[in-house]
């Protein structure tokens, strides 16, 4: 997504496993290579993932 992605809506990058297609691609944005995954971040479920995820993208969005 050129001019960035907003808060709520999903990365076009995203395959349907919910993969990154860039993953490892110069292209790839820095604010993503830059996220770390950690324990608290994914949960043990995706349904927990996506509810930390959405909230992070509240929080920083402008």
């Amino acid at each position: 997504m050129l001019a960035g992605k907003p808060a709520g809506v999903r990365c076009v990058q995203l395959d349907e496993e919910n993969r990154c297609r860039i993953f490892g691609d110069p292209r790839r944005p820095a604010v993503c290579s830059s996220l770390q995954p950690s324990a608290e971040m994914c949960g043990v479920t995706t349904e927990q993932a996506m509810i930390y995820l959405t909230r992070l993208e509240r929080l920083t969005a402008a």
